[in-house]
């Protein structure tokens, strides 16, 4: 009876060791496949930055990526605009850049270069010609990331009153409701855009109830325009 029992308690250990040696080899080869996974989807986040940095691009993550603003009709490049330079295949030279109140920027080789008052087709041209003799064949795209040089106009009977920054795309139906809106007893059908036009100052009207209910224009602004109303 005694080397019965002992025989039972031998059979029950072994077969409890050979359960543990069973799952610390299952848990062992999910692990080895996990670890599999995650480096060979590493590899493949490696080998896609490297690729993206050898045609120019920066090794970054979408959310540091930049975001191009729209800029309004007519934009040329002003102090504090903020733009991003990228140089096709020279990521040393593609970087983002605030223009200085002088409406220089600085750029590797080229050093200081003044910008201010081009557009961004201009722009992109007078880097090229620049770079022409540094570097093969320099292919130049200006990206306009945020604008905080051109700035629009409120008078008259308006909450606000005042100088706001036309950041990008901007009508004058939007540039109202940003000042606060018409005042209780402006005259809402005799608004007006001051804008010069080549050195000539002229008037365009502009009904606010006709534009609201989409039955009038609803112009968009251009850098220096100032609404009155009356």
């Amino acid at each position: 009876m005694i080397r019965h029992s002992q025989f039972r308690c031998g059979l029950i250990l072994a077969l409890s060791i050979m359960t543990l040696v069973l799952v610390f080899v299952f848990d062992s080869a999910a692990v080895a496949q996990e670890l599999d996974q995650s480096g060979a989807k590493a590899g493949q986040q490696y080998a896609a930055a490297r690729e993206h940095a050898a045609t120019g691009g920066s090794v970054a993550s979408t959310s540091d990526a930049a975001v191009a603003a729209q800029p309004p009709s007519g934009y040329r490049v002003g102090a504090a605009d903020e733009l991003m330079i990228s140089v096709w295949h020279e990521p040393e030279l593609s970087q983002a850049v605030t223009v200085r109140r002088d409406g220089m920027i600085t750029l590797p080789l080229l050093n200081d270069v003044k910008v201010a008052g081009l557009t961004t087709g201009e722009m992109q041209r007078l880097l090229t010609e620049k770079l022409n003799t540094l570097v093969n064949d320099p292919q130049v795209t200006v990206i306009v990331k945020a604008v905080h040089s051109q700035k629009v106009f409120v008078a008259g009977n308006v909450a606000k009153q005042g100088v706001y920054a036309l950041d990008g795309r901007k009508t004058v139906l939007e540039l109202l409701v940003e000042a606060g809106g018409p005042a209780l007893f402006a005259k809402t059908g005799s608004i007006y855009i001051l804008r010069n036009d080549n050195g000539k100052e002229i008037r365009i009207p502009f009904n606010y109830k006709k534009a609201l209910s989409a039955k009038g224009p609803n112009p968009e602004l251009l850098p220096g325009d100032m609404v009155v109303v009356p």
